[in-house]
């Protein structure tokens, strides 16, 4: 045997082309006249439809899902990642790895009543909630 007699297993299938004539008869399965029927037909896509509706202003830009997110943080997890007497701040968060950079801007947080704290923080530039507020001072902490 030799290269040129290998033949391949399953040779390849060519699909079954339309309206060119063949075994199908008269118009091909494509139904009588109109754009389905021609050759070379193009239906408008439906992408086009959406894309003309968008704003054609100068300085238009996609806004963000996550700009106006307000991330939850529990009071366990404050406890957890901070020592006693720390200031907790947005990028205080970030850096201790507990979220992460919005579109390269501090998140907006806001600190919630899960969990339990003992230790004496300062919360600085974050939202907190009344029930969370109580038990942050309750431990010595504030809340500015």
């Amino acid at each position: 045997m030799q290269i040129n007699n290998v033949k391949r297993k399953t040779p390849n299938r060519t699909p079954i082309e339309v309206g060119r004539g063949g075994k199908r008869g008269k118009t091909s399965g494509r139904g009588q006249k109109g754009q389905n029927s021609r050759a070379g037909h193009k239906k408008r896509p439906e992408m086009r439809e959406r894309i003309k509706k968008l704003p054609k202003l100068r300085g238009y830009a996609f806004k963000g899902i996550l700009t106006d997110y307000v991330w939850p943080v529990s009071l366990a997890t404050l406890s957890e990642n901070f020592e006693n007497g720390a200031k907790v701040t947005p990028s205080a968060l970030v850096r201790a790895g507990v979220l992460k950079l919005n579109c390269a801007k501090n998140p907006v947080v806001k600190i919630l009543n899960t969990g339990d704290i003992t230790k004496k923080i300062t919360v600085v530039g974050c939202k907190v909630s009344a029930s969370a507020k109580e038990k942050i001072e309750k431990a010595g902490g504030s809340v500015k």
